[in-house]
């Protein structure tokens, strides 16, 4: 929830986030579809998660750019996130 009240309502960057959309079979967390960049939030039963790597790789497929974060990040390093976040819509015209 804090990570989605500083996506929300352009808030970030001026750039449209939505969350939980659906692509394809998955169901990614936030998305802007403008920048074709999916954030995802993972918590400790992801780490190594071949599951993951899959939906990566479809979603990569399907033209979009993949970053995650820990949900411990988010937790005590916002700022380093949402930093992490605009650099990566920075490369979207």
């Amino acid at each position: 929830m804090r990570l989605w009240l500083a996506l929300r309502g352009r808030r970030l960057g001026g750039r449209k986030f939505v969350r939980q959309l659906a692509i394809g079979p998955y169901v990614a967390d936030f998305v802007c579809r403008e920048c074709r960049l999916v954030v995802e939030l993972d918590g400790g039963q992801h780490a190594n998660n071949r599951r993951d790597q899959s939906r990566d790789a479809f979603l990569t497929g399907a033209g979009y750019k993949v970053v995650r974060f820990w949900n411990n990040d988010v937790m005590t390093n916002m700022d380093g996130v949402l930093q992490s976040i605009l650099m990566e819509l920075a490369d979207c015209t």
